[in-house]
């Protein structure tokens, strides 16, 4: 019976406690209505939430925002509002309450989830509890964000960048977002990187001398000699930037941040087939990839390509191949040599045209009636004869 006396003593004594305009006290809410909030705060009478206090979002349903038995920091506006409740504000709790967590979260490196609500010079706002925090435009991205409207609206993870309560100013960083998961999406592919094996990319960049593929985080680069098994001088005529690829690993060096790929599929190398084909002292047709200074490179059929070597060309004395070929032209070739581990083939395009047949039919006594003495006359004087 003691015990019960007491404890309601005590509840007597925590309905009168007492409350300044100013405190931020804990309460549970008892009902939500479309206009209001009845909240206990442990006070003689409950207290008040209006819509507008509720959230800095004037327009906000109140059932979207909080829910019976939920418990909630509040700021007391006045002790008696004329109806003798405790006009309470959550938004102004928040907003006071929400400075300590943002600079928790800004010592722990934590990153929050902010909405763009508009685009302004420079950057764009977003609002944390009724606080207004900036996101200069260049930490909205890793990329340039060159409308920055086209961002309004999305929801994104954001870092603290700088955080001043005094000044109410709080900037946000999502650069710096993108730079950690972009990390951290590079080692995890430098671990799982295997010579040989087929992967997907995006093509980012062409060069002279071959094309850039983003493998997801990391750039390989695929030589011109790689591109095809044809001969590739500008990668533009194989790959285009945004294509989608499938390429192979052919050897990559993290130190080095070098990753060499290639988008030829070794089971598909003409040169498997070639000894099939193809042998030495065929005739075959072909055109003319390429003129050197030295002989002209002869494509016999896709990826397979001969050389006619200057000397090869023709019977007569040629100086420059240019003088006699070109390129598309089709040709008839006779293959002089094969050797298959090195990919090369020797040609000749003079050895592929028919020679005529000399004619020796003058010499011939039966039709002439002339001996070899009447032929060949004094040049056999002389000759012993066994």
């Amino acid at each position: 019976m003691e015990n019960s006396m007491q404890d309601l003593m005590n509840e007597l004594n925590d309905s009168f406690k007492v409350i300044h305009p100013g405190d931020i006290i804990k309460g549970k809410v008892l009902s939500v209505k479309e206009d209001e909030v009845l909240v206990n705060i442990g006070y003689m009478t409950d207290g008040i939430i209006s819509r507008e206090e509720l959230s800095s979002d004037p327009r906000v349903n109140p059932k979207d925002v909080v829910k019976v038995d939920d418990e909630i920091l509040v700021y007391v506006l006045e002790i008696n509002d004329g109806e003798g409740n405790v006009a309470l504000s959550k938004r102004l709790a928040d907003a006071i309450h929400i400075w300590d967590e943002l600079q928790e979260i800004k010592d722990a490196g934590k990153t929050i989830n902010v909405k763009v609500k508009e685009a302004v010079k420079g950057g764009v706002t977003a609002d944390i509890n009724g606080i207004r925090a900036f996101i200069p435009a260049s930490q909205l991205s890793l990329h340039r964000v060159e409308d920055l409207n086209t961002v309004v609206g999305q929801s994104m993870d954001v870092v603290i960048m700088e955080l001043d309560k005094e000044k109410k100013r709080v900037i946000l960083s999502r650069k710096e977002v993108e730079l950690k998961e972009a990390e951290k999406k590079k080692e995890a592919l430098w671990a799982s990187l295997k010579k040989g094996e087929k992967r997907t990319g995006v093509v980012t960049r062409l060069a002279r001398f071959g094309a850039f593929v983003d493998l997801g985080g990391i750039d390989g680069l695929i030589h011109n000699n790689d591109l095809s098994w044809k001969r590739v001088v500008n990668p533009a005529d194989v790959v285009s930037v945004g294509d989608n690829v499938e390429v192979y690993v052919l050897d990559f060096d993290k130190a080095g941040n070098r990753i060499s790929l290639s988008l030829k599929d070794v089971a598909q190398n003409p040169w498997n087939s070639v000894a099939a084909k193809f042998a030495v002292g065929n005739i075959v047709e072909g055109k003319v990839v390429r003129v050197v200074d030295f002989g002209a490179f002869v494509e016999l059929e896709s990826g397979v390509e001969g050389l006619v070597h200057v000397s090869e060309i023709s019977e007569d004395r040629i100086t420059k191949p240019s003088d006699v070929l070109k390129v598309g032209d089709t040709v008839k070739v006779k293959i002089l040599d094969i050797d298959n581990e090195k990919s090369k083939i020797a040609l000749s395009i003079k050895e592929a045209v028919a020679k005529p047949q000399e004619d020796y039919s003058q010499y011939n006594s039966q039709d002439t009636g002339s001996t070899l003495g009447d032929l060949f006359g004094d040049k056999l004087k002389g000759l012993k004869l066994d």
